[in-house]
């Protein structure tokens, strides 16, 4: 009796293991695409222009087609996409965003950047609401990976300039009856393969109109059943991208882990 309980903490230890290397397969830098997963960025001109146009908010000052370059990954092989418009130089945040054609409410993410100097700042907008920000140097509500003025910086997770990060997203978007807000937006995230934010409630869109679906709503906080689109933000930077896929979920609970 006693051996088959071994065999069979053997063989569970081994599959926990199995599932375990399987999930980790999908998170941090390289990750593959999951099932279902939709690649949005893949370093190729015919995806950007297929898959992404310009938000065109109150403080939009580029034209189509999108001014963001491709370049070659500083780090290894490939192509990847730069955040580079000369409309956003010196910091003039909403004028050259893009943001994906497809709108979603619930999803699963994964996206890789590169910040080339230090001070370089762009941001990855769920929904085009709730920015995940994306700042060298910064380790406050506002810094690096922080969930914008909700949730600090989890700068440790940082891999620094010159080299690739990744983030991996759960975001289960806000729930409405009768037209009002009943549960807030929640997301789950890893940084780098760490976990830094777990389902992490999101009270407003932060920055105002120029930053956002929302924005402009009751100083960001009239949020609406409305969904929108992942928006990459452009501020003048050498801010690059790679590697991104996303997939729609329909998360019933209010639980965003993973």
């Amino acid at each position: 009796m006693n051996l088959i309980f071994y065999r069979l903490a053997v063989f569970s230890f081994i599959v926990s293991a199995a599932a375990s290397f399987a999930a980790d397969k999908s998170i941090g830098v390289g990750s593959k695409p999951i099932s279902g997963a939709d690649v949005i960025i893949d370093g190729s001109r015919k995806t950007l222009d297929e898959k992404w146009t310009y938000w065109q908010g109150p403080g939009f000052k580029s034209s189509l087609p999108i001014k963001w370059k491709i370049v070659d990954d500083p780090v290894d092989k490939g192509t990847v996409i730069m955040t580079d418009d000369r409309a956003a130089d010196g910091g003039k945040y909403g004028t050259a965003d893009i943001v994906t054609k497809k709108a979603y409410r619930d999803f699963r993410l994964h996206i890789e950047f590169l910040v080339m100097k230090p001070g370089g700042n762009s941001g990855v907008y769920l929904q085009n609401r709730y920015e995940i920000q994306v700042l060298d140097g910064d380790k406050g509500k506002h810094g690096m990976a922080a969930v914008i003025n909700e949730a600090e910086a989890p700068f440790d997770a940082y891999n620094g300039t010159g080299k690739w990060n990744a983030y991996d997203v759960v975001f289960r978007a806000a729930r409405f009856a009768e037209g009002k807000r009943v549960e807030k937006a929640m997301v789950t995230m890893y940084f780098n393969g760490k976990k830094v934010h777990t389902n992490q409630s999101i009270n407003q869109v932060w920055g105002g109109p120029n930053s956002g679906i929302d924005g402009g709503n009751d100083g960001g906080k009239g949020i609406t059943d409305t969904p929108g689109g992942l928006k990459l933000q452009c501020e003048g930077h050498d801010v690059r991208y790679r590697n991104a896929w996303i997939k729609e979920l329909k998360l019933k609970e209010a639980n965003t882990d993973f």
